[in-house]
């Protein structure tokens, strides 16, 4: 082979590779220019969707503002409206108010004119009137003045005349009555029998180890022995008598408080108006707590179960309450087994007997004193407390208030009658005197402003402690002038009273 061939096959391979590379590079350019138009159409497409999406929002956007200005105007137009309507009443009521206001003159000058017409015929009768006294005085002889005191004479003789007549009837009928009540009692004394008494005094005497204690009681000034009376109501008595005291007082459960707190003082030693109104706080919370203690112990020793708490304290109650001088829990224990032995011997539950004969005085000891009668007052508290129906007919009937229902209440009246209604047994004067201590004290607390009221000095004393809030010191004087007329009129009672109101002022802080 030759140069030229080998010349030429190289120059074949150079040229055929140079067409393959331009053949390679023209295939390249076409598929890169299809590329090119294909992503060209779809950004047409995408373009188009986007300007299709935004014209959609811009339509969305554009009816919800539409939306929003027609309620704001619509919103605006029925304000308006209101507006309007508000303005056309206000403007009917402001003529309503002028025209009301128009006929109100004219009503007042009527009224005016018919007052002076009234004044000028109110002259004119006046001046007749005088004329006619003055015709009638020279006719009678006399003045208006000698006629009317000689017209009064003769209605007071006729008034006299009438009145001892009425006077005479009225002693009359007394008379009658008091004859039929005395033969009464009389028959009712002969049908009694005679038996053991207990009489309850009204003064306890609290021992102390020194005279030099006195002083120490007595305070500064008697400050300490005033506050103590204050608090409890109780005449507190610091005389001679060697290494005594004398507590004063119609009501037990007081004088008892009064006796623990001094206890409690002259043990601690201690003895200041504010201790002294501490100890009596706490001993009156003891004093409670022992009530329950007793009414439960009396229920536990009597075999009677079952009683509501409330009646138990009642029942404790009683240790510190008499009737007629007599120990009502002692006169209701004894009430009890005599009804229980009673029972026994007619066939009757024994159970009952003896529980209608504990709590058929339960009356006389309520919280606030009602003036309800004691048989209906218990026979109302047993009624409340859910007792047996025979029971709470016992109690209401064993004075006659109701009538009688069942055999037990009969029994019940018979037992109260042979445990209290015996000569000795009872001291009618004490009953009555501190009937009229109660009565004094109650009078007090109807008044309004008044804290508390205390009868003390054997009823010759009434103090009343009013609330400073509410009474000013001249109220307190005339508080203190009502309560004495009315004492005057409405009770009986020997010697005088002596009626002291005290109104005291407190400021109290505390330095925290």
């Amino acid at each position: 082979m030759g140069i030229l061939e080998i010349v030429l096959i190289i120059a074949a391979a150079i040229i055929g590779a140079l067409i393959t590379w331009f053949i390679a590079g023209s295939q390249q350019k076409g598929k890169a220019s299809g590329i090119i138009a294909e992503a060209e159409a779809k950004a047409e497409v995408i373009r188009k969707d986007k300007e299709l999406q935004a014209k959609e929002r811009f339509m969305q956007l554009k009816a919800e503002h539409e939306k929003e200005v027609n309620a704001k105007n619509n919103h605006i137009a029925q304000t308006e409206s209101r507006i309007k309507q508000k303005e056309q009443s206000l403007n009917q009521k402001m003529e309503n108010t002028q025209r009301k206001e128009n006929e109100l003159d004219k009503l007042k000058e009527q009224y005016t004119r018919q007052v002076e017409a009234v004044n000028h015929k109110k002259e004119e009768l006046d001046k007749a009137l005088q004329s006619q006294i003055k015709t009638l005085e020279k006719v009678a002889g006399m003045s208006a003045e000698e006629a009317k005191a000689q017209m009064i004479e003769a209605l007071k003789d006729e008034a006299r005349t009438q009145a001892m007549v009425m006077a005479k009837d009225i002693v009359d009928e007394a008379k009658l009555t008091a004859v039929k009540d005395a033969k009464k009692i009389v028959i009712q004394t002969i049908q009694r029998t005679a038996a053991e008494q207990a009489i309850e005094n009204s003064v306890s005497v609290f021992h102390i180890e020194s005279d030099e204690m006195k002083g120490r009681i007595i305070g500064r000034e008697g400050r300490n022995i005033r506050a103590l009376e204050a608090a409890t109501g109780i005449e507190i008595i610091v005389d001679d008598t060697p290494e005594a005291i004398i507590l004063s007082g119609f009501d037990p459960i007081r004088r008892e408080i009064a006796r623990l707190s001094l206890h409690r003082l002259v043990t601690d030693g201690r003895i200041h108006p504010a201790r002294i109104e501490e100890v009596v706080t706490k001993v009156k919370k003891q004093i409670e707590e022992e009530i329950v203690e007793i009414g439960e112990r009396v229920c536990i020793d009597m075999g009677i179960h079952g009683l509501h708490p409330e009646l138990v304290r009642m029942v404790g109650r009683m240790r510190y309450r008499s009737s007629y001088g007599q120990n009502l829990l002692q006169h209701s224990r004894e009430v009890a087994n005599l009804c229980a032995t009673m029972a026994a011997e007619m066939g009757l539950n024994v159970k009952l007997a003896k529980r209608a004969g504990l709590l058929h005085d339960i009356g006389k000891v309520p919280d606030d004193n009602p003036e309800t009668p004691h048989a209906l007052l218990g026979m109302q508290l047993a009624e409340k407390y859910k007792e047996h129906p025979e029971v709470v007919n016992a109690i209401g009937a064993h004075h006659d208030e109701i009538e009688m229902n069942c055999l037990i209440a009969p029994v019940i009246q018979a037992c109260d009658a042979i445990s209290g209604s015996r000569p000795g047994a009872r001291r009618e004067d004490v009953e009555n005197y501190i009937k009229r201590l109660k009565d004094l004290e109650a009078m007090a607390l109807s008044y309004p402003g008044v804290e508390k009221s205390f009868a003390i000095q054997a009823g010759r004393e009434l103090r009343v402690i009013v609330e400073s809030e509410k009474i000013t010191d001249e109220q307190a004087d005339v508080l203190s002038f009502d309560l004495a007329t009315r004492i005057q009129k409405e009770m009986t009672y020997p010697g005088q009273i002596k009626i002291t109101v005290i109104r005291e002022k407190r400021a109290v802080n505390f330095a925290k």
